[in-house]
Parts: structure tokens; C-alpha cells; sequence
């Protein structure tokens, strides 16, 4: 291990290295993050500028502050509008001038039951703490507190959900639209690719009948393979695979509803239709995993649930044996 410059120390259970500087009679803590050659640099730069975290700093100011600096780089446009508006709507109105480093636990589980007094669901509570939780991290690793006093136990639990998937002659109607609706509908529930990535998709991303997905929401590049009928289909293709009419996944999903007679539906269907199609047809979770891009398996396992109608497939099946 180097040798670690003066003031830089590495924390017993924590990763990374840290700045320590003795202010207000306390020790201050600053994470320097978990590369070395980095930490070095960012620890220059504390002993020019003297930093030392200020103790006047409110929530509303950091919380302002993470949105600048964190959310704008870490999530895409749509992530950053719903964080300002947590931020906005519940996080500043319940801890209004309270400073930063004076939050403790037990304010974090007053904001939870607060959050449950509002008429917005458990799983909106869910994702607000998560927000939460995600913003003390950062100020804990911006150095504004020595440590995040978000408390264990205190997510609520949420009630797991069959995913939302269509039946399968809903699927059919869908692949039997007609165009563009027909093509789009019959790719995305062969592939289960998200809408972003679909209107992304070119001809020229096939290779040896896989379908290649490059900017994806991980940033890892996915392979996922094709029937034999649709990759026909797709090779007949020049260009984007889903033209420039296309566009809205809201209109898209108006238009196929009016076509379609399925007035429940919405795009995002077809991604759940299709992992649950893969697993009741004999595909392995792993692959299922891989194709879809999730990055734990705990994700994929929520569509190994199977249908109602697969149970009474199967009930009939050994009915007819007696």
C-alpha cells in the first residue's frame, strides 16, 4: 500500500481515503474517494482553499446544492425533474432551516411519517426516502457531514406486484396491427427492449442475429437475440428501426390503444409481456437477465412469478392424466 500523504488516512470499515482536519475542536472528516492518485489531488486542493465544512449550512442549501452538482451528472432529464420536485414538495417543506449536520435519525423517521400523512402512496414514500438516503450519502462524501444519519430499517415495505404484462392474445392482436404500430409492437415484444433503446436501434445493429443495444440505461452494451421471423423482418430495414413518426412513447401508446381496442395498454407492457413470455417458454432467469439489462438478479426474479394461466394450464394438464 503507499505511503499516504499527511492529513490523508484510510477509515477502519470504510473504503476510500479521507482528508482529517482538526476545526471547532472536533475532527473533520472529507471523503477523497477511492482512487488513490485522485484522493492526492483533491486533498491539494482542501489544504490550498483551507476547506472546512461550513456549520451554517442548511438542508434547503445542500439539498440545492446536490441537485447542481449530483443530480445533473448521475441521472437523465426526466430523474433530475422528479428529485427537484421531491426536494421541492416534501424535503425543504419538512426540514425548512434545519441545519445540515444537526439531522439525526430520529428526524429522518419524523419525516417518514410525515411523508405517510400526504395522500401519495407507499411506494412514493418509498422512492422519496431513497432520495433522501442519496443525498445524505453525498453530503457525507461532500464532506458537509462527518457521517449520514440516515437510520436502517426505516424504508416502509412494499408489496410486490405482478408485473403488469398483457395476456397472450393481447400480444397477438398487437403484433397484427398494422403499420408502423404492426412492426413496433411485434420488435419490442420480441426483444423487450425500453422505449429509449427502441427508437435508438439501427439496421446496421445486427450481428449474427443479435440485436446490439450500446446506450443503454447501465452504460453496458447488451447482445439480445432474435427469432428467426424477426430477424427476417429486420434485415428488410434500412436506417432506424423505428422511424421518425414514431416518437412519443405517449402517442404511441394512444395510437396502438386506438387500433388495438386494449385501452389498458402502455408501451412499457410489452416489456414485461415479453420477459414473462421468455420464462413461461423455458428461458433461463440468467439469460433473461442479460437480455434485459437488469443489474441484479432479484430484479429479473420478480417475472419468474408465473401467470394464472400458466397454474391452470398446468392444473388441466394433470387433470387430463387421471
Amino acid at each position: 500500500m503507499p505511503k499516504l500523504p499527511r492529513n490523508m488516512i484510510k477509515r477502519k470499515g470504510r473504503g476510500g481515503y479521507y482528508f482529517r482536519k482538526r476545526f471547532a475542536g472536533r475532527d473533520v472528516w472529507i471523503a477523497l474517494g477511492t482512487d488513490f492518485s485522485e484522493a492526492k489531488e483533491k486533498l491539494k486542493k482542501l489544504r490550498n482553499d483551507d476547506h472546512v465544512p461550513r456549520s451554517d449550512v442548511t438542508v434547503a442549501d445542500a439539498a440545492k446544492r446536490w441537485l447542481q452538482q449530483y443530480i445533473a451528472t448521475a441521472r437523465n432529464e426526466k430523474q433530475q425533474e422528479t428529485a427537484a420536485a421531491r426536494v421541492r414538495l416534501y424535503l425543504v417543506p419538512f426540514f425548512r432551516a434545519s441545519l445540515l449536520h444537526k439531522v439525526s435519525r430520529e428526524h429522518l423517521r419524523s419525516y417518514r411519517l410525515w411523508l405517510e400523512k400526504h395522500d401519495i402512496s407507499i411506494t412514493t414514500v418509498w422512492h422519496i426516502l431513497s432520495d433522501a438516503r442519496c443525498f445524505l450519502n453525498w453530503a457525507e462524501d461532500a464532506g458537509l457531514v462527518d457521517r449520514s444519519p440516515f437510520p436502517r430499517r426505516i424504508m416502509p415495505r412494499l408489496q410486490e406486484r405482478p408485473p403488469d404484462r398483457l395476456t397472450d392474445e393481447e400480444a397477438e392482436i398487437l403484433r397484427g396491427l398494422p403499420e408502423p404500430y404492426g412492426f413496433v409492437c411485434r420488435l419490442t415484444l420480441g426483444t423487450g427492449m425500453r422505449w429509449g433503446e427502441l427508437t435508438r436501434a439501427q439496421a446496421s445493429d445486427i450481428e449474427r442475429g443479435f440485436l446490439l443495444v450500446h446506450q443503454t440505461k447501465s452504460g453496458k452494451m447488451r447482445r439480445i437475440p432474435l427469432a428467426p421471423e424477426l430477424l427476417a423482418e429486420v434485415r428488410q430495414r434500412v436506417g432506424r428501426l423505428v422511424g421518425y413518426s414514431v416518437v412519443s412513447p405517449g402517442s404511441f401508446s394512444a395510437a396502438v390503444r386506438r387500433h388495438s381496442g386494449i385501452e389498458r395498454f402502455h408501451v412499457h407492457q410489452t416489456r414485461h409481456t415479453f420477459a414473462c413470455q421468455w420464462l413461461e417458454r423455458g428461458g433461463s432467469l440468467a439469460a433473461l437477465q442479460q437480455i434485459l439489462g437488469h443489474a441484479s438478479i432479484e430484479t429479473t426474479q420478480r417475472y419468474a412469478r408465473i401467470s394464472d394461466d400458466v397454474v391452470m394450464r398446468e392444473a388441466e394438464r394433470l387433470h387430463a392424466k387421471r
